[in-house]
Protein backbone atom coordinates (compact mmCIF):
# COMPACT_ATOMS: atom_id res chain seq x y z
CA UNK A 1 0.00 0.00 0.00
CA UNK A 2 1.20 3.21 -1.11
CA UNK A 3 0.98 5.34 1.70
CA UNK A 4 1.10 5.52 5.09
CA UNK A 5 -1.89 7.11 6.92
CA UNK A 6 -4.89 6.10 8.77
CA UNK A 7 -6.26 4.54 6.32
CA UNK A 8 -3.23 1.69 5.74
CA UNK A 9 -3.44 1.18 9.37
CA UNK A 10 -6.86 0.46 9.50
CA UNK A 11 -6.00 -2.20 6.46
CA UNK A 12 -3.10 -3.69 8.33
CA UNK A 13 -5.65 -4.84 10.82
CA UNK A 14 -7.88 -6.87 8.43
CA UNK A 15 -4.56 -8.39 6.82
CA UNK A 16 -3.61 -9.44 9.84
CA UNK A 17 -6.94 -11.63 10.01
CA UNK A 18 -6.26 -12.59 6.39
CA UNK A 19 -3.18 -13.60 6.80
CA UNK A 20 -2.32 -11.32 4.24
CA UNK A 21 1.19 -9.38 4.63
CA UNK A 22 0.98 -5.56 4.38
CA UNK A 23 4.05 -3.68 3.57
CA UNK A 24 3.36 0.12 3.33
CA UNK A 25 5.48 2.89 2.23
CA UNK A 26 6.06 5.84 4.24
CA UNK A 27 7.15 9.33 3.78
CA UNK A 28 8.83 9.04 7.57
CA UNK A 29 8.46 6.41 10.42
CA UNK A 30 6.36 8.82 12.70
CA UNK A 31 3.58 8.46 10.21
CA UNK A 32 0.45 6.45 11.59
CA UNK A 33 0.61 3.14 9.82
CA UNK A 34 4.46 2.94 9.76
CA UNK A 35 3.84 2.72 13.85
CA UNK A 36 2.18 -0.67 13.47
CA UNK A 37 3.15 -1.87 10.64
CA UNK A 38 6.08 -4.83 10.46
CA UNK A 39 7.24 -4.28 6.57
CA UNK A 40 7.54 0.09 6.18
CA UNK A 41 9.67 0.80 3.31
CA UNK A 42 10.89 4.59 3.36
CA UNK A 43 10.61 6.82 0.34
CA UNK A 44 8.99 9.73 -1.59
CA UNK A 45 5.93 8.44 -3.19
CA UNK A 46 6.25 11.44 -6.06
CA UNK A 47 9.66 9.54 -7.12
CA UNK A 48 9.68 6.83 -9.21
CA UNK A 49 12.53 5.25 -8.55
CA UNK A 50 11.74 4.96 -4.94
CA UNK A 51 8.18 3.64 -5.96
CA UNK A 52 10.25 0.72 -7.81
CA UNK A 53 12.08 -0.15 -5.41
CA UNK A 54 8.93 -0.50 -2.61
CA UNK A 55 7.13 -2.76 -5.34
CA UNK A 56 9.97 -5.25 -5.69
CA UNK A 57 8.30 -8.46 -4.07
CA UNK A 58 5.07 -7.14 -4.07
CA UNK A 59 2.29 -9.41 -5.32
CA UNK A 60 -0.27 -6.35 -5.81
CA UNK A 61 0.34 -2.43 -5.26
CA UNK A 62 -2.75 -0.41 -3.99
CA UNK A 63 -2.78 3.21 -2.44
CA UNK A 64 -4.00 4.72 0.75
CA UNK A 65 -4.54 8.33 -1.33
CA UNK A 66 -5.03 9.69 -4.58
CA UNK A 67 -1.70 11.70 -5.09
CA UNK A 68 0.76 9.67 -6.61
CA UNK A 69 1.50 11.57 -9.98
CA UNK A 70 -0.51 9.24 -13.00
CA UNK A 71 2.39 8.91 -15.09
CA UNK A 72 4.15 6.97 -12.15
CA UNK A 73 1.40 4.52 -11.94
CA UNK A 74 1.28 3.88 -15.53
CA UNK A 75 4.87 3.41 -15.83
CA UNK A 76 4.71 0.98 -12.69
CA UNK A 77 2.17 -1.12 -14.15
CA UNK A 78 4.27 -1.00 -17.97
CA UNK A 79 6.98 -2.63 -15.22
CA UNK A 80 5.01 -5.63 -14.92
CA UNK A 81 3.17 -4.72 -11.64
CA UNK A 82 0.18 -5.45 -10.63
CA UNK A 83 -1.26 -1.80 -10.00
CA UNK A 84 -5.04 -1.92 -8.37
CA UNK A 85 -6.76 0.74 -9.31
CA UNK A 86 -4.84 1.34 -12.45
CA UNK A 87 -3.40 4.77 -13.33
CA UNK A 88 -6.66 4.74 -15.81
CA UNK A 89 -9.33 4.30 -13.35
CA UNK A 90 -7.73 6.34 -10.76
CA UNK A 91 -6.89 9.31 -12.77
CA UNK A 92 -11.06 10.13 -12.19
CA UNK A 93 -10.20 10.47 -8.74
CA UNK A 94 -7.19 12.58 -8.93
CA UNK A 95 -8.54 15.11 -12.04
CA UNK A 96 -12.30 16.52 -11.31
CA UNK A 97 -12.01 17.92 -14.72
CA UNK A 98 -11.24 14.02 -16.25
CA UNK A 99 -13.97 12.55 -14.06
CA UNK A 100 -16.88 14.87 -14.76
CA UNK A 101 -15.92 14.65 -18.68
CA UNK A 102 -16.06 10.34 -18.23
CA UNK A 103 -19.34 10.95 -15.99
CA UNK A 104 -20.80 12.67 -18.40
CA UNK A 105 -20.46 10.50 -20.75
CA UNK A 106 -21.75 7.40 -19.19
CA UNK A 107 -24.53 9.36 -18.29
CA UNK A 108 -23.92 9.67 -14.67
CA UNK A 109 -25.80 12.69 -13.15
CA UNK A 110 -23.67 15.47 -12.62
CA UNK A 111 -24.09 19.22 -11.74
CA UNK A 112 -23.62 21.50 -14.59
CA UNK A 113 -19.98 22.22 -14.76
CA UNK A 114 -16.93 23.37 -16.94
CA UNK A 115 -13.00 24.05 -17.26
CA UNK A 116 -12.35 27.61 -16.58
CA UNK A 117 -9.51 29.53 -17.32
CA UNK A 118 -10.41 33.62 -16.97
CA UNK A 119 -13.02 35.69 -15.59
CA UNK A 120 -15.15 35.77 -18.46
CA UNK A 121 -15.25 31.95 -18.78
CA UNK A 122 -16.70 32.15 -15.06
CA UNK A 123 -18.95 34.67 -15.71
CA UNK A 124 -20.59 33.22 -18.80
CA UNK A 125 -21.05 29.66 -16.64
CA UNK A 126 -22.79 32.34 -14.21
CA UNK A 127 -24.65 33.51 -16.88
CA UNK A 128 -26.38 30.36 -17.63
CA UNK A 129 -26.53 28.63 -14.41
CA UNK A 130 -26.75 31.68 -11.45
CA UNK A 131 -24.76 32.76 -8.56
CA UNK A 132 -23.40 30.98 -6.81
CA UNK A 133 -20.54 29.27 -8.26
CA UNK A 134 -18.53 26.57 -7.00
CA UNK A 135 -14.99 26.90 -7.75
CA UNK A 136 -13.00 23.66 -7.18
CA UNK A 137 -9.04 23.26 -8.14
CA UNK A 138 -8.73 20.35 -10.64
CA UNK A 139 -6.48 17.90 -8.58
CA UNK A 140 -5.37 18.30 -4.93
CA UNK A 141 -8.63 19.09 -3.16
CA UNK A 142 -9.71 17.24 -0.26
CA UNK A 143 -11.40 18.22 3.25
CA UNK A 144 -13.11 21.10 1.82
CA UNK A 145 -10.00 22.60 1.10
CA UNK A 146 -9.78 23.85 -2.80
CA UNK A 147 -13.28 24.54 -2.91
CA UNK A 148 -14.70 27.79 -3.20
CA UNK A 149 -18.69 29.14 -3.10
CA UNK A 150 -18.57 32.37 -5.27
CA UNK A 151 -21.32 34.49 -4.38
CA UNK A 152 -20.07 36.88 -7.20
CA UNK A 153 -17.28 38.01 -9.79
CA UNK A 154 -15.10 39.85 -7.43
CA UNK A 155 -14.54 36.43 -5.11
CA UNK A 156 -14.41 34.53 -8.33
CA UNK A 157 -11.05 36.78 -9.36
CA UNK A 158 -9.60 36.43 -6.40
CA UNK A 159 -9.75 32.69 -6.68
CA UNK A 160 -8.41 33.17 -10.06
CA UNK A 161 -5.97 35.06 -9.13
CA UNK A 162 -4.25 31.63 -7.11
CA UNK A 163 -3.10 30.18 -10.33
CA UNK A 164 -4.72 27.02 -9.59
CA UNK A 165 -5.70 25.37 -12.36
CA UNK A 166 -10.13 25.85 -12.22
CA UNK A 167 -13.09 24.30 -12.97
CA UNK A 168 -16.67 25.43 -12.00
CA UNK A 169 -19.61 23.89 -11.25
CA UNK A 170 -23.75 25.07 -10.71
CA UNK A 171 -23.98 25.29 -6.53
CA UNK A 172 -26.33 22.22 -5.56
CA UNK A 173 -29.06 23.12 -3.24
CA UNK A 174 -29.26 19.88 -1.97
CA UNK A 175 -31.06 18.28 0.90
CA UNK A 176 -28.45 16.18 2.00
CA UNK A 177 -25.40 14.51 1.35
CA UNK A 178 -24.90 10.56 0.41
CA UNK A 179 -22.36 8.20 -0.22
CA UNK A 180 -22.10 4.71 -1.76
CA UNK A 181 -19.36 2.53 -0.62
CA UNK A 182 -18.35 -0.23 -3.57
CA UNK A 183 -15.96 -2.90 -4.50
CA UNK A 184 -14.78 -4.34 -7.39
CA UNK A 185 -12.96 -7.25 -8.30
CA UNK A 186 -10.52 -7.56 -11.38
CA UNK A 187 -12.78 -10.62 -13.09
CA UNK A 188 -15.39 -8.08 -12.31
CA UNK A 189 -17.40 -9.00 -9.10
CA UNK A 190 -18.94 -6.30 -7.44
CA UNK A 191 -20.81 -5.33 -3.75
CA UNK A 192 -22.33 -2.44 -2.36
CA UNK A 193 -22.65 -1.52 1.07
CA UNK A 194 -25.95 -0.03 1.97
CA UNK A 195 -26.32 3.61 1.31
CA UNK A 196 -25.12 6.19 4.27
CA UNK A 197 -25.83 9.92 5.08
CA UNK A 198 -22.84 11.70 5.61
CA UNK A 199 -23.46 15.12 7.53
CA UNK A 200 -20.29 17.69 7.10
CA UNK A 201 -19.32 20.70 8.81
CA UNK A 202 -16.46 23.22 7.80
CA UNK A 203 -16.33 20.66 4.77
CA UNK A 204 -15.17 17.91 6.87
CA UNK A 205 -17.32 15.06 7.39
CA UNK A 206 -17.83 14.47 11.00
CA UNK A 207 -20.67 12.09 10.93
CA UNK A 208 -22.11 9.43 8.78
CA UNK A 209 -25.35 7.44 9.51
CA UNK A 210 -25.96 3.81 8.59
CA UNK A 211 -28.36 3.10 6.48
CA UNK A 212 -29.18 6.60 5.63
CA UNK A 213 -32.25 7.44 7.70
CA UNK A 214 -35.81 8.11 5.66
CA UNK A 215 -34.48 6.89 2.52
CA UNK A 216 -37.01 5.14 0.38
CA UNK A 217 -35.54 1.87 -1.06
CA UNK A 218 -35.83 2.67 -4.45
CA UNK A 219 -33.50 5.60 -4.21
CA UNK A 220 -31.40 2.99 -2.24
CA UNK A 221 -31.42 0.92 -5.21
CA UNK A 222 -30.62 4.16 -7.73
CA UNK A 223 -27.63 5.60 -5.56
CA UNK A 224 -26.07 1.74 -5.42
CA UNK A 225 -26.96 1.33 -9.30
CA UNK A 226 -25.09 4.62 -9.73
CA UNK A 227 -22.08 3.32 -8.03
CA UNK A 228 -21.45 0.48 -9.72
CA UNK A 229 -22.26 1.07 -13.09
CA UNK A 230 -19.51 3.97 -12.31
CA UNK A 231 -17.24 1.24 -10.98
CA UNK A 232 -17.70 -0.89 -13.97
CA UNK A 233 -17.58 1.70 -16.39
CA UNK A 234 -14.19 3.10 -15.03
CA UNK A 235 -12.99 -0.40 -14.70
CA UNK A 236 -12.20 0.22 -10.98
CA UNK A 237 -10.57 -2.37 -9.03
CA UNK A 238 -10.92 -2.02 -5.13
CA UNK A 239 -13.41 0.24 -3.40
CA UNK A 240 -15.00 3.18 -4.52
CA UNK A 241 -16.78 5.56 -2.49
CA UNK A 242 -19.17 7.27 -4.68
CA UNK A 243 -20.62 10.61 -2.73
CA UNK A 244 -23.61 12.32 -3.90
CA UNK A 245 -26.47 15.16 -3.30
CA UNK A 246 -29.62 14.51 -2.84
CA UNK A 247 -31.79 17.09 -4.35
CA UNK A 248 -35.31 17.53 -4.53
CA UNK A 249 -35.43 16.40 -8.18
CA UNK A 250 -33.18 13.15 -7.66
CA UNK A 251 -29.26 12.13 -7.04
CA UNK A 252 -26.25 13.64 -8.38
CA UNK A 253 -22.74 12.65 -8.23
CA UNK A 254 -20.54 14.97 -6.49
CA UNK A 255 -16.51 13.17 -5.62
CA UNK A 256 -15.51 10.32 -6.16
CA UNK A 257 -12.68 7.91 -4.04
CA UNK A 258 -10.79 4.75 -5.09
CA UNK A 259 -9.60 3.59 -2.04
CA UNK A 260 -11.47 3.02 1.55
CA UNK A 261 -12.72 6.10 2.70
CA UNK A 262 -14.20 7.98 5.64
CA UNK A 263 -17.78 7.17 5.20
CA UNK A 264 -16.60 3.83 5.44
CA UNK A 265 -15.01 3.83 8.50
CA UNK A 266 -18.30 2.39 10.62
CA UNK A 267 -18.12 -0.93 8.46
CA UNK A 268 -15.12 -1.61 11.17
CA UNK A 269 -17.45 -2.85 13.96
CA UNK A 270 -20.83 -2.34 11.97
CA UNK A 271 -21.08 -4.54 8.64
CA UNK A 272 -19.71 -8.02 8.25
CA UNK A 273 -17.16 -7.29 5.90
CA UNK A 274 -15.32 -4.00 7.00
CA UNK A 275 -14.41 -1.91 3.73
CA UNK A 276 -10.40 -2.48 4.80
CA UNK A 277 -11.07 -6.62 4.58
CA UNK A 278 -13.25 -5.96 1.38
CA UNK A 279 -10.66 -3.79 -0.74
CA UNK A 280 -8.26 -6.46 -0.05
CA UNK A 281 -10.12 -8.85 -0.82
CA UNK A 282 -11.21 -7.11 -4.14
CA UNK A 283 -7.10 -5.80 -5.39
CA UNK A 284 -6.29 -9.36 -4.37
CA UNK A 285 -9.02 -11.00 -6.39
CA UNK A 286 -10.72 -12.86 -3.72
CA UNK A 287 -14.08 -13.51 -3.57
CA UNK A 288 -16.32 -10.37 -2.03
CA UNK A 289 -17.38 -10.50 1.64
CA UNK A 290 -21.16 -9.91 2.67
CA UNK A 291 -21.84 -5.63 2.86
CA UNK A 292 -24.30 -6.15 5.61
CA UNK A 293 -25.23 -4.42 8.31
CA UNK A 294 -24.28 -6.00 11.57
CA UNK A 295 -27.16 -3.94 13.54
CA UNK A 296 -30.18 -1.96 12.08
CA UNK A 297 -28.15 1.35 12.69
CA UNK A 298 -24.92 2.65 12.86
CA UNK A 299 -23.60 5.90 13.38
CA UNK A 300 -19.93 6.84 12.93
CA UNK A 301 -18.79 10.20 14.48
CA UNK A 302 -15.31 10.96 13.73
CA UNK A 303 -13.25 12.48 16.46
CA UNK A 304 -11.29 15.89 15.87
CA UNK A 305 -8.69 17.30 17.63
CA UNK A 306 -9.31 20.00 20.27
CA UNK A 307 -7.55 22.55 22.09
CA UNK A 308 -6.74 20.15 25.08
CA UNK A 309 -4.47 17.47 23.30
CA UNK A 310 -4.42 15.37 26.50
CA UNK A 311 -7.49 12.77 24.91
CA UNK A 312 -6.22 9.79 27.13
CA UNK A 313 -7.32 11.74 30.44
CA UNK A 314 -11.13 11.43 29.08
CA UNK A 315 -10.40 8.02 27.53
CA UNK A 316 -11.59 6.16 30.93
CA UNK A 317 -14.94 7.56 31.38
CA UNK A 318 -15.94 7.57 27.36
CA UNK A 319 -14.97 3.48 27.80
CA UNK A 320 -17.21 2.99 31.14
CA UNK A 321 -19.84 5.69 30.52
CA UNK A 322 -20.53 3.56 27.40
CA UNK A 323 -19.16 -0.10 27.54
CA UNK A 324 -20.77 -0.34 23.79
CA UNK A 325 -19.36 2.41 21.83
CA UNK A 326 -16.19 1.18 19.67
CA UNK A 327 -13.09 3.65 19.65
CA UNK A 328 -10.62 4.05 17.16
CA UNK A 329 -6.92 6.52 16.94
CA UNK A 330 -5.08 6.51 14.09
CA UNK A 331 -1.68 7.58 15.90
CA UNK A 332 -1.51 10.91 15.07
CA UNK A 333 -0.40 14.04 16.89
CA UNK A 334 -3.13 15.88 17.97
CA UNK A 335 -3.95 19.51 16.13
CA UNK A 336 -7.06 21.66 16.73
CA UNK A 337 -9.89 20.38 13.53
CA UNK A 338 -7.73 17.41 12.60
CA UNK A 339 -9.03 14.52 12.16
CA UNK A 340 -7.15 11.97 14.67
CA UNK A 341 -9.69 8.87 15.07
CA UNK A 342 -13.59 8.03 15.16
CA UNK A 343 -16.27 6.48 17.56
CA UNK A 344 -19.11 4.06 16.41
CA UNK A 345 -21.96 3.34 18.00
CA UNK A 346 -24.71 0.92 16.84
CA UNK A 347 -28.20 -0.18 18.12
CA UNK A 348 -32.16 0.07 17.23
CA UNK A 349 -32.97 3.03 17.58
CA UNK A 350 -31.34 6.12 15.61
CA UNK A 351 -31.92 9.03 18.07
CA UNK A 352 -30.18 6.88 21.18
CA UNK A 353 -27.32 5.69 18.47
CA UNK A 354 -26.22 9.17 17.08
CA UNK A 355 -26.36 10.38 21.09
CA UNK A 356 -24.23 7.90 22.50
CA UNK A 357 -21.88 8.45 19.48
CA UNK A 358 -21.85 12.23 19.32
CA UNK A 359 -20.90 12.47 23.52
CA UNK A 360 -18.14 10.01 22.91
CA UNK A 361 -16.68 12.01 20.16
CA UNK A 362 -17.57 15.17 21.49
CA UNK A 363 -15.78 14.35 25.18
CA UNK A 364 -13.04 12.79 23.95
CA UNK A 365 -12.16 15.84 21.86
CA UNK A 366 -13.38 18.80 23.88
CA UNK A 367 -13.88 16.91 27.71
CA UNK A 368 -17.74 18.61 27.82
CA UNK A 369 -20.76 16.68 27.37
CA UNK A 370 -23.13 17.16 24.41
Amino acid sequence: MIGAGQLARMTQQAAIALGIELRVLANSPDESAARVIADVRLGDYQVLEDLRDFAKGCDVLTFDHEHVPTEHIRALAEDGFAVRPGADALVHAQDKAVMRERLTAIGAPCPAWRRVETASDIEEFAGANGWPVVLKAIRGGYDGRGVWVCESAEDASEVLASGVPLMAEAFVPFERELAVLVARSPHGQGVSYPVVETVQRDGICVEVLAPAPGLDSEQAAVAQRIALKIAKELDVTGLLAVEMFATASGLLVNELAMRPHNSGHWTIDGARTSQFEQHLRAVLDLPLGSPSLSAPVVVMANLLGGDDPDIFSRYEHVMAHDPGVKIHFYGKEVRPGRKIGHVTAFGTDLDEVRARAQHAAVYLSEGRYT
